[in-house]
């Protein structure tokens, strides 16, 4: 008969409290417990009903109650042991042994074999808590007590196993020795840890104490299973232990990896199950133990395993499956076990050992590419360790001709590939690289080379299309003589791609080789061609060039697949979209099929009557919808990761899979084409940048999604601290390079169109986004922004980022400085480490010298002007907060220490060409500065920034010539810039780049600095530098870079240059033109560097072909009066100078003498009010001839010649043409009188060229009848009086004649076309000139060939040597019309002009058997003398 359960316990306790204590002693008390225990006692229960013995007992004290309670247990199993006749310890190691099989049995009826329920883990503890008070006394025997646990029906549950060895009861290594059947042991183990990770989400309690369960237990098997080097020599009796654990770990990650291997199979649970146990390779576990030797093994031998499990697939199965075996496809907790381990090792150490285990292990295909996917797409630094694996590989492989180590090489190239070229360079770029020159792995003999195509040649028949194409498309260099090695190869690729249906020569036009996708049809193909076509005609307006080619050399691709792309029936706009224009201009060009195009018409006529009759014309567009929510969800999911510092690892993963969805959504947005577009230039217009509404959702999704997750992590941790997720992100954008142009494009949007308006943190994100997308410069095309001046070549990202960054207008500015602080600030925040090199080679220079200039422009503190305080350490959180004053941040930025260091460096110190050219971009009016504020920034710059500083730091060395210099310099360049973007097709807009002239401040500041020149610009040596005028040096300087060639766009540039070094000439004082020299002991005004200049540059720009413009003119001679005040003989200085006019340059007097009726008044009164003198002697000659034409025509006197005739004639003539007295020239000419033969001889030279004016630009002079018969009517005056006029007409280049001077004072380009002007005169062309003039048929043929040369010329301008000038140039002129009839009238002179015109035309046949054979023979025939005349010369023989 037992005794009840609690009777035991009111024994003890006294619960009858009324009944009175007649025991004098706790002893005593003990002893009648102990006797009527052992009458009716049940020890069970005894064990399990201590713990309340113990809390009725608590107000006696701790010590009097564990005392008490010790000696009653004991003394109660000391009497039933000396009954029974066994120790203590056996006794109550069975009592407790069975107990712990009671508790456990309730286990496992409810099916929990690995955690009890809360009433047996109260149970449980308070066995535990007695068997820990039996322990003190040596009361419990551990080593039965293991047996008996193994003993029992079923072994224990696993928490009841971890509370023995959490308690120190019996530890797990103590209970795996009692147990001589390991296998059993080990099978228990591992279904016990499954079932426990089943367990896990049961609930919170359950979850926590589970990982306390795993931890404390992997910890064991680790610290036995992978013993550390000094455990090695422990007894054989511990090798047991070391077996289990090792044993055990194997079984369990078998046991992944057979779930993750029929991962599709597996249920839920199982999968959950397998998550729970890949928590033991979460290295931060293990952070409190001392063993990191064992934890090393541990991870490198679970990595082994994965690696080597169950290797059944071949390397061509690899070949063949290695694209499902990407990061976004492999299954996730197998990436995520990777991960786990990748944090273990360095990255060299981690390298090392994959490489060592390709090496000496059969491996497991799948696992090992999978495993190199996750490894680029996680490990920033493995991207360059993989290079040198691969180059490590191909190295032995060419040395050993070892086909296992090609194939590894090219399997990982390729798996790495499949990532995207954010994380790994394109399979087509490695293999170029690898293979494609004389210095690749192939190239050191002819071996290799075979070696080479032999293993290409066994990969044809397992090869994706797509790599057989960059085989052939990209081969292997070859030298000449093994080319027979490549044909061979290229044969049987090509014949592999038939057999896949694949033709190399339906290959896209912009198809890219790199791409990470499967090959797609030529119909998905052609349809991303044609759009890449219609954005690159938008940009151009041109028909692609690669259409075109295609439309010639790939006929069968254009006409079967490019045009029925590009004409797929579709609703046409009411206003002509671009893929209308597009079409249209294909079929002026006649480059689609008439029948074809109206067929297009006709479909679309009835897709759209079909639409109607549905009801609706709407485009559907719930295609895109589900994966851009799909791709909103996985970024809202990596917003989660970031926010949660516990789960930064993950967030490679996370992006990895935005990746895909990304990918996913631009296939739907772009025909479901799979194949990625390899642009090679970006195409956008800046000023009016399109977007598709789709590609713009999915962008403003990734920026908004960056801006999220930088605010997000900036309230947890500075950027410093944020680690690589953000980097990772933009890195990933980029490799996306069909995003490419949509992204630049919606940044264009934000930042230069609507950048003033944006948020703060708007442009704090912008601005860290445009930081790392500055990291991934190498993954982005050059930009071509549509603007002229940037036509010649793209743009690097950086130089984009500074054509958004404008400052224009007040309200630019300030965003520039706001945009550019914050992307300053966020990369110091970011790289706070970096050393000051790698500095330098990272932050955009562009954004530094933005700073340069705002911040001192709006901020007197950044100038040194007014208080100064001591600028506070930058805080990003400052930067990061939603009220972010930007006028203090910048300042702050601006006063630290490692920013100012920045300055002092070559590359971001703003020069005064480049301050300068970002101010004269500012609009005046709509400045935030006033015109006094300006006007200070202005000094300031100038004066106490620039002018002092030295030239290496982009200062002027404090020389003000060199000042001066620089400030025309760069207002050329923007004026040249100014008219290039005006000149073309940029939209005008308050975007436009230039719409306007210089900024009159800028010129003031110009006048100042030459003024200042002009009062110290004489020196005792004589001229202000032995290099002539500065101002003019610079101009030949910039003249020469701009070359001197015939192509049309290169004159016209130089004309440009030239029309706005005249307008800055004009803008500076008119004295500045003229230098002063000393010869001896006397002062003399030096023109000389002037009119080198107009002679060889504004001559041939100049009006009407003989004269310069009225300002220029009227600046040089009002510059020369004022010069000459410095003189004791004024006078005599001017009249020096206009002496020299007349021989060294004489266009200046034919200047004069045609606005001589508006320079008259303008230099009396100048002269008057600086002298009051009269006028010098040559300024009185010029008024005296003006005098004597204007007389002469108005029939008051006879004219009075002077003693320079062409002076006269030039008078004459601008008299006559502005007093239009063309219809009484006969008259005048016969009143000329006696005498004047030089006269009209230079009269007739002004009037062709007029003649020729009208012939090039018809607007600015007569009708070209009036023109051509006022010549003829002087020709006719001449020949009257017989006086030879030929001369005029001697090529210029010989330097002779009389009348040389009159070239020189005429434009190249009217003095080329004189042979037009010749044989326009043909009418006056009598026999009697013939006979009369010796050198006619020589000046007839000369100017026969150089008009041939000019029509030749104007067929191929590259011959050109008159400037550029040809025959086609000339209006109102039937090219071939004037050569027919000049040919014809040469012809018939030839035979007429007698023998002694012949002299001297030999060295004319050769010109004219290059140009025209008939007229030589005609030449040849003519000059031979007659047979009567070869009689008479014959010698007398006898």
């Amino acid at each position: 008969m037992f005794l009840p359960p609690s009777l035991g316990v009111r024994c003890v306790s006294g619960r009858v409290k009324k009944q009175k204590c007649t025991f004098e002693s706790g002893q005593e008390l003990q002893k009648a417990a102990v006797h009527l225990l052992s009458c009716h006692q049940n020890l069970n229960d005894l064990l399990l009903e201590v713990e309340s013995s113990s809390k009725s007992t608590e107000q006696s004290g701790p010590e009097t109650q564990n005392a008490f309670s010790e000696s009653f247990v004991v003394s109660i199993l000391q009497e039933q042991a000396s009954r029974l006749g066994v120790p203590i310890g056996i006794l109550s190691a069975k009592t407790t042994a069975t107990n712990i099989d009671q508790i456990c049995n309730i286990s496992r009826e409810s099916n929990q074999a690995a955690l009890l329920n809360l009433e047996q883990r109260k149970k449980l503890s308070y066995l535990l808590q007695t068997v820990k008070d039996l322990l003190v006394p040596n009361a419990f025997c551990r080593l039965l007590f293991c047996q008996e646990l193994w003993k029992m029906q079923n072994p224990p549950v696993l928490e009841v196993v971890w509370h023995l060895h959490r308690g120190n009861i019996v530890s797990l290594g103590e209970l795996l020795e009692s147990n001589s059947d390991t296998s059993a042991v080990v099978e228990w183990l591992c279904s016990s840890l499954c079932l426990l990770c089943k367990q896990t989400d049961s609930s919170s309690l359950d979850v926590e104490l589970s990982g306390h369960i795993l931890s404390d237990f992997v910890i064991m098997f680790l610290q036995n299973g992978f013993q550390q080097t000094s455990d090695l020599g422990k007894k054989v009796e511990f090798q047991k232990i070391h077996h289990i654990c090792y044993a055990v770990l194997q079984q369990m990650l078998t046991w992944v990896l057979d779930a993750l291997a029929n991962e599709k199979q597996e249920d839920s649970s199982k999968l959950q199950a397998v998550k729970c146990w890949l928590n033991i390779f979460t290295v931060t576990m293990y952070k409190s133990t001392s063993f990191p030797e064992s934890l090393q093994q541990f991870f490198i031998h679970t990595l082994t395993k994965i690696l080597t499990y169950n290797p059944l697939l071949k390397a061509s199965d690899a070949i063949h499956m290695q694209r499902e075996w990407s990061f976004a496809r492999t299954c996730p907790l197998l990436t995520t076990l990777y991960r786990k381990l990748f944090v273990a090792f360095s990255a060299e150490k981690l390298m090392c050992h994959l490489q060592q285990i390709l090496e000496t292990h059969e491996v497991n295909w799948q696992h090992v590419l999978s495993c190199f996917s996750t490894l680029v797409v996680c490990q920033t630094e493995a991207e360059q360790l993989v290079k040198d694996l691969l180059s490590s590989l191909l190295i032995k492989a060419f040395e050993n001709y070892d086909m296992e180590n090609m194939i590894t090489a090219f399997l990982i190239a390729r798996q790495a590939a499949l990532e995207g070229p954010a994380v790994f360079m394109p399979y087509a770029e490695w293999f170029k690289v690898s293979f494609g020159n004389a210095s690749g792995y192939h190239g050191s003999s002819k071996k290799a080379l075979v070696f080479l195509f032999e293993f290409l040649s066994e990969l044809v028949p397992f090869e994706a299309p797509q790599y057989l194409k960059v085989h052939i498309m990209h081969p292997p260099f070859v030298p000449t003589k093994y080319r027979p090695f490549l044909l061979e190869y290229i044969t049987l690729a090509k014949t592999r791609l038939a057999d896949l249906k694949v033709a190399i020569e339906d290959m896209g036009l912009y198809e890219d080789l790199s791409s990470t996708k499967e090959a797609v049809q030529p119909q998905s193909q052609a349809l991303e061609d044609v759009e890449k076509a219609i954005r690159i005609f938008e940009n151009t307006g041109k028909i692609p060039t690669s259409v075109i080619e295609a439309s010639i050399f790939r006929r069968p691709y254009y006409t079967s697949h490019f045009i029925p792309a590009l004409l797929m029936p579709r609703v046409l706009p009411e206003i002509p979209d671009l893929r209308i224009i597009f079409i249209d201009s294909l079929k002026r060009a006649d480059k689609i099929p008439p029948n074809l195009y109206s067929r297009y018409i006709q479909a679309c006529h009835s897709l759209k009557e079909k639409l109607l009759q549905d009801g609706s014309t709407e485009l559907e567009t719930d295609h895109l919808k589900e994966p851009v929510e799909q791709l909103k969800a996985e970024l809202d999911e990596l917003i989660m990761l970031i926010t949660d510092q516990s789960k930064h690892d993950a967030v490679p993963a996370q992006i990895a899979l935005i990746s895909e969805r990304l990918m996913t959504v631009l296939r739907h947005s772009h025909n479901e084409n799979e194949a990625a577009s390899f642009i090679f230039q970006i195409q956008l217009n800046i000023c009016a940048p399109k977007l598709e509404q789709q590609d713009q959702c999915v962008i403003d999704l990734l920026l908004t999604s960056f801006c999220q997750n930088l605010i997000a992590a900036s309230y947890f941790n500075p950027p410093d601290r944020q680690g690589p997720c953000l980097c990772l992100f933009v890195k990933m954008i980029c490799g996306h390079r069909h995003l490419l142009p949509a992204l630049l494009t919606r940044l264009c949007q934000l930042i230069y169109h609507q950048g003033p308006s944006l948020n703060d943190a708007h442009v704090l994100g912008l601005a860290a986004f445009m930081i790392h997308l500055n990291e991934s410069k190498f993954l982005i095309p050059e930009v071509n922004i549509g603007s002229q001046v940037a036509a010649a070549k793209g743009l690097s990202v950086a130089e984009y980022w500074n054509h958004l960054l404008v400052c224009r207008t007040g309200e630019s500015i300030a965003f520039c400085m706001r945009f550019c602080t914050a992307a300053v600030a966020y990369f110091l925040c970011k790289f706070p480490s970096l050393s000051h090199n790698d500095l330098c080679k990272l932050l955009p220079s562009g954004l530094i010298k933005k700073l340069q200039y705002v911040v001192p422009r709006l901020s007197l503190e950044a100038r040194g002007i007014g208080h100064e305080e001591e600028a506070p350490e930058l805080s990003w959180r400052s930067l990061s907060c939603p009220s972010v004053n930007y006028m203090k941040t910048s300042i702050c930025l601006w006063k630290q220490t490692r920013f100012q260091e920045l300055l002092k460096e070559k590359p971001f110190q703003l020069s005064f060409r480049e301050w300068l050219l970002f101010e004269l971009e500012v609009q005046p009016e709509k400045d935030i500065l006033s015109v006094s504020e300006r006007q200070d920034f202005h000094y300031w710059a100038l004066y106490q920034w620039y002018l002092p500083a030295s030239s290496a730091s982009g200062g002027c060395d404090g020389n003000l010539e060199k000042a001066c210099g620089i400030l025309i310099g760069t207002i050329l360049d923007f004026s040249q810039r100014s008219e290039l973007d005006n000149c073309g097709q940029l939209e005008k807009s308050e975007f436009s780049v230039h719409n306007r002239t210089v900024d009159p401040d800028i010129l003031c500041r110009l006048q100042e600095v030459v003024l200042e020149l002009g009062c110290r610009k004489t020196s005792p040596t004589g001229c202000w530098n032995d290099k002539g005028h500065f101002l003019f040096r610079i101009f030949q300087e910039r003249l020469k870079t701009i070359g001197n060639g015939s192509a049309v766009g290169e004159r016209l540039l130089r004309q440009q240059e030239m029309l706005l070094q005249k307008r800055i000439l004009l803008s500076l004082p008119p004295s500045f033109l003229i230098m002063m020299c000393r010869r001896g002991k006397k002062m003399t005004l030096d023109c000389e560097d002037f009119f080198h200049f107009v002679n060889t540059e504004l001559r041939n720009v100049c009006y009407r072909g003989c004269a310069l413009s009225y300002d220029i003119t009227a600046h040089f001679l009002r510059g020369l009066l004022n010069a000459s005040l410095d003189y004791e003989e004024p006078a005599q200085a001017v009249n020096d100078v206009l002496k020299t006019c007349r021989t060294e340059c004489p266009i200046i007097i034919s200047s004069a003498a045609l606005w001589w009726p508006r320079l008259e008044p303008v230099l009396c009164s100048q002269w008057k009010r600086l002298f009051g003198a009269p006028l010098a002697q040559e300024l009185q000659r010029l008024r005296k001839c003006q005098n004597s034409a204007t007389s002469f025509l108005s029939l008051e006197a006879e004219f009075s010649l002077s003693d320079i005739p062409w002076i006269s004639a030039a008078f004459l003539h601008f008299t006559c043409q502005q007093q239009a007295a063309h219809g009484r020239m006969r008259d005048v000419l016969k009143r000329v009188g006696p005498d004047t033969e030089q006269l009209l001889v230079c009269l007739l030279f002004f009037s062709l060229m007029d003649l020729i004016l009208t012939r090039l630009a018809p607007k600015q002079g007569p009708e070209v009848q009036k023109s051509l018969e006022w010549c003829l009517e002087i020709l006719g005056c001449l020949e009257e009086q017989g006086i030879s006029w030929l001369a005029l007409f001697h090529s210029a280049e010989k330097g002779r004649g009389p009348y040389q001077i009159l070239h020189s004072a005429a434009s190249d380009q009217y003095v080329s076309l004189l042979p037009i002007a010749f044989y326009s005169l043909t009418p006056c062309f009598h026999q009697n000139l013939l006979n009369r003039e010796q050198t006619f048929l020589y000046v007839a043929v000369d100017m026969y060939t150089q008009l041939l040369r000019l029509y030749i010329e104007g067929e191929n301008p590259q011959r050109s040597d008159h400037g550029g000038q040809s025959l086609h140039s000339v209006k109102h002129v039937d090219s071939l019309e004037v050569i027919t009839k000049a040919r014809r009238f040469l012809l018939h002179s030839i035979a007429r002009c007698p023998k002694k015109s012949f002299l001297h035309i030999q060295q004319l046949q050769n010109p004219c058997e290059e140009f025209d054979p008939e007229v030589k023979a005609a030449l040849f025939h003519s000059s031979k003398p007659t047979v009567a005349e070869d009689f008479y010369d014959e010698p007398v023989l006898f």
